[in-house]
């Protein structure tokens, strides 16, 4: 698709500059030539004079030279004999005497081919009353002066701008190919057994649909997968009832031959139903690491709805930033909701009534934060607050229910860390890692945050 699109914007670039260059380059050479040949006519008009006035050779060698393709020796005149006097012939003319000639006749200015140029003839009405003509010869270097440099910068220009919209071409096609691709990989990955795998969701509006689509069935296959095995380690354990009473029964047969073989067929039936449940249960313990991902900003936005009632109540001023978009994390809704549910709670319990509070997404390649920060008095101790939150707190203890929040951060590799919020009270930043943390790393919690000296009314509210 990359090439596919830079191909045709190549086409399309050549098609367009073609067009204009071609055209453009004719006009070039045009008014070169006309430009040379309007400077031609002009030293022929600088003649004009002298031969209405006289016909001496003297006179006339004097004007010529005056000119300056008649000092080049560009300039030839011919003055036709007449009754009483002689004719007159100054310079070498280039235009066959035929052209000489018709230009007498005619009476008009012309320009015709000759060897190594162009030969304007210029017909003039001298003294005696006849016609002479006056020729200047324009030179074919004279006629395309200017039109290679003009070419070549045409020609330059056409190369750049092919050469800039391969490379807009490319940028967009990577663009679009590279959401694609992590697409295909990840379909990929699926196939072989990796329920881990998910795709980030950006690029072009269709291609984060997919990649939002993809993202759902991988945690519905992996929700499946899990509920298929609970189902056939429960239903194989509710054999086990049954398969007690055939046992019991088989053993009352006595010690024939039909009670042997039915002890034996119950003792191999309960073997394999052993195994079923044995197997159920490590399939389950090689999944547990698998966790279902949801959407952070969805399920702020619905627990921030369900406590924006009694904040209402209570005269609460609350606000969410960064939910706008979808953000996904690797863990299990209902413990972001039991998280949220803690420290939401936790700032109703333990500020006063009207006191604001937020909730703050910020999301990078890494890792999403989690900021859940108020206007109450504070916390005078973080880390005995997190002490607390383990359940080592006594009496006075804030019950902040760090644990649950400790556990969902730490499960991704993150942590969670108590300060100072830019409202004056309480922060809980809680750091869920996207991917593992690299060996001797460290997290970096830096947050860019939006300036919020006082928020406004339109800010976006629970």
């Amino acid at each position: 698709m990359r090439w596919a699109l830079v191909k045709v914007c190549v086409a399309v670039t050549a098609m367009v500059v073609v067009a204009f260059a071609v055209p453009l380059a004719l006009t070039v050479k045009e008014m070169a030539r006309d430009r040379a040949i309007g400077n031609a006519e002009r030293q022929a008009a600088a003649i004009g004079p002298a031969l209405a006035i006289t016909t001496d050779r003297t006179q006339l060698e004097r004007a010529v030279a005056s000119t300056q393709a008649g000092a080049d020796g560009r300039i030839a005149v011919r003055v036709p004999a007449t009754e009483g006097t002689a004719g007159v012939q100054i310079g070498d003319p280039h235009a066959p005497d035929a052209d000489l000639e018709r230009a007498s006749e005619l009476g008009r200015a012309s320009t015709v081919p000759v060897a190594g140029g162009y030969a304007l003839l210029q017909p003039t009405a001298v003294s005696s009353g006849s016609v002479a003509v006056v020729e200047v010869f324009v030179p074919d270097g004279e006629v395309s002066r200017g039109v290679t440099a003009a070419w070549a910068v045409l020609a330059l220009v056409g190369v750049g701008l092919i050469v800039g919209a391969v490379a807009v071409a490319d940028r967009l096609g990577t663009r679009m190919v590279r959401p694609a691709k992590r697409l295909a990989e990840a379909a990929h990955g699926l196939g072989r057994g990796d329920l881990t795998v998910r795709v980030p969701e950006d690029g072009p509006a269709e291609l984060r649909s997919a990649a939002v689509a993809f993202n759902a069935m991988a945690d519905q296959v992996v929700q499946l997968l899990a509920n298929e095995r609970e189902l056939a380690a429960d239903l194989s354990h509710r054999l086990r009832t049954p398969l007690t009473v055939l046992r019991l029964n088989a053993a009352s047969l006595g010690d024939g031959p039909a009670g042997e073989q039915t002890r034996h067929a119950v003792a191999q039936l309960e073997r394999e139903v052993d195994q079923i449940i044995r197997t159920a249960r490590a399939q389950q313990a090689q999944s547990q690491p698998v966790t279902v991902g949801c959407d952070a900003a969805e399920v702020i936005r619905e627990r921030m709805a369900f406590w924006s009632a009694l904040a209402e109540d209570q005269g609460r001023e609350v606000s969410t930033a960064g939910v706008e978009r979808p953000v996904r994390v690797p863990v299990a809704r209902s413990d972001l909701v039991a998280s949220l549910d803690a420290m939401l709670g936790n700032v109703f319990r333990h500020t006063p009534e009207g006191t604001a509070f937020a909730v703050d997404v910020h999301s990078s390649q890494e890792a999403v934060i989690v900021l859940v920060s108020d206007a109450g008095p504070g916390i005078t101790d973080p880390a005995a607050a997190m002490r607390r939150g383990q359940g080592a707190g006594g009496d006075g203890s804030t019950g902040l229910g760090l644990d649950i929040v400790r556990r969902l951060a730490e499960s991704t590799g993150g942590d969670v860390r108590l300060g100072a919020s830019v409202l004056g009270g309480a922060e809980i930043r809680v750091w869920i890692a996207l991917r593992p943390l690299a060996t001797g790393g460290k997290r970096n919690h830096r947050v860019v945050r939006r300036r919020r000296l006082k928020r406004p009314a339109a800010a976006t509210e629970a």
